[in-house]
């Protein structure tokens, strides 16, 4: 139980995820802060809080995304909250450090969308598939050698929760048409690059040298305009609090005092 002067960190997930993903690291935080980690709109339990006409630019999807976490933050009135993203959440992270409305005392950002225009084609071409449908048609096996994962105790559970997530709850039309156009097939992706110099919280950018999907370079290019940013590079891929959460920990239990 987190002690009573615990402050509070809200996790926010990446694509095709939900909540529940940050079981790895959520033992460690929950004895020391009041955590909240909600699904983003359209992922896991939470049902899409509205529609996305197919050729809303990125603006409107990104709102589909942020707009109903910032209202559940300011309902709960909570100042001085820490925000966690993960690739799709650390864009919601960054956009509501940019909004200013919700009190943000620190920001850690892992491997994510937002910091620049720069995603692989291939990771593209999964997004834009869709991992759902994917998962469906190709069946667990063949979805884990597109989509491999450690082969550790953890890294199976990982895979786990992660294909039943995909399969059960996942491809709901609002979110896939919403994160499509953040990820377009051609040309950059959604992000903040220009606008990042204006977030004055302390950040902690973690991200995986071996990252499929953002390269780092994203990661190089926006410290260097965060007047309080430190970027950690970890030997891993795209999410780092799944593939190594020990190494996260390590980083980040000091940053958040």
């Amino acid at each position: 139980m987190a002690p009573r002067n615990a402050s509070d960190l809200v996790l926010l997930h990446g694509r095709g995820h939900a909540g529940a993903m940050w079981f790895p690291v959520l033992p460690a935080l929950e004895s020391r802060h009041r955590v909240l980690a909600p699904d983003l709109p359209g992922f896991g339990a939470r049902v899409p809080a509205a529609a996305v006409d197919r050729g809303a630019d990125g603006e409107t999807a990104l709102r589909f995304f942020v707009d109903p976490i910032e209202d559940l933050l300011l309902r709960r009135a909570s100042a001085g909250v820490t925000l966690i993203g993960h690739s799709l959440g650390g864009l919601v992270a960054v956009e509501l450090a940019l909004r200013g409305r919700v009190s943000i005392a620190r920001l850690v950002l892992l491997d994510a969308m937002g910091l620049g225009p720069q995603m692989t084609f291939a990771s593209r071409v999964f997004f834009r598939l869709g991992p759902e449908r994917l998962a469906r048609v190709l069946g667990r096996r063949m979805f884990e050698r597109l989509n491999p994962g450690p082969k550790t105790p953890l890294g199976l559970r990982v895979a786990e929760l992660e294909y039943q997530l995909l399969t059960v709850r996942g491809g709901r039309a609002a979110a896939r048409i919403a994160f499509n156009r953040l990820c377009p097939w051609f040309g950059p992706v959604f992000h903040r690059r220009q606008e990042l110099a204006r977030i004055t919280a302390p950040t902690l950018i973690l991200w995986g040298d071996r990252d499929a999907a953002l390269p780092v370079a994203n990661a190089n290019a926006a410290v260097a305009r965060m007047p309080a940013a430190t970027l950690v590079r970890l030997p891993c891929g795209h999410s780092p609090h799944l593939e190594q959460p020990e190494a996260v920990l390590r980083h980040l239990v000091p940053f958040l005092g």
